[in-house]
């Protein structure tokens, strides 16, 4: 039986039997761990409600002999708040759709249980403290967590460049099968025109220049969330289960690209 402690973030939970509980957590150190929290759901229990989605946990757990590479059945046991991000996110429709987005994306993103997995661990932590501090516009905070986590991934959107040959932007047209903004020379069939506002904020967000974000307009912003949607939904190949819920009204682009409305083909 072996004994570890970590930190993390409750990505999703499970009703187990009764009184159980299977939490998912993404941790620090151990990456993805899926654990059994027993007895959590007991009026009696003294930690249960510390595992919750969007808590930021203190967990100590062992991983009992005979289970899967050592990861499928680790049971919790003990469970300490870091921050209670929660509060500041479920009273609030918007933050808190936005925050299982977020939550939703990381379980996809962190396919394997036990890979260590800082840097996905670090943005989910940045992005639901953001979110429960109330700082900053919600669909923003979504958006620049969607980009830094596909560039985590291995699919960050090109935005000064060609997507295909790297040809030093800016260039006009943006195509999200071909990877973001692409060369005359390059440009697929149905592209579109985002306006170089779009592109300004893009490019803020995955840069963290909030300034420039918070002063985007409206338009800008939904054009914005359009673009980065599809491109994360293009790659993950199937839609996210909590984006359509997201309380904001933003432009939606096909996964090939294809512009809303009455937008200018390329």
């Amino acid at each position: 039986m072996a004994l570890y402690r970590d930190t993390g973030v409750v990505l999703r939970v499970h009703k187990l039997g009764e009184a159980d509980r299977i939490a998912t957590i993404l941790t620090r150190r151990h990456g993805k761990v899926r654990a059994v929290a027993k007895g959590v759901r007991r009026t009696r229990s003294r930690w249960g409600s510390r595992l919750e989605p969007f808590s930021h946990v203190d967990v100590q757990c062992y991983t009992r002999s005979g289970a899967i590479s050592g990861r499928s059945l680790d049971v919790v046991t003990q469970a300490q708040t870091v921050d209670a991000f929660g509060t500041g996110i479920i009273e609030d429709y918007s933050r808190y759709t936005a925050g299982c987005a977020v939550l939703e994306t990381a379980d996809r993103l962190v396919a394997e249980e036990g890979e260590p997995a800082l840097r996905m661990y670090l943005l989910v932590v940045g992005a639901i403290r953001a979110l429960s501090a109330r700082e900053r516009d919600s669909s923003l905070v979504l958006d620049a967590f969607f980009l830094r986590a596909m560039t985590h991934a291995g699919w960050a959107v090109a935005i000064t460049e060609c997507a295909r040959c790297a040809e030093p932007g800016p260039h006009a047209a943006f195509n999200i099968a071909a990877g973001g903004a692409v060369c005359p020379r390059c440009r697929p069939a149905g592209s579109v025109r985002p306006s170089p506002e779009t592109y300004r904020l893009l490019d803020a967000l995955l840069h963290g220049d909030w300034d420039t974000a918070d002063a985007a307009g409206p338009a800008t912003r939904r054009d914005t969330s359009g673009l980065v949607a599809a491109h994360l939904q293009w790659h993950l190949e199937r839609q996210l289960r909590s984006l359509p819920l997201v309380e904001r009204t933003r432009a939606v682009y096909s996964s090939d690209g294809s512009p809303p409305g009455d937008r200018a083909h390329s």
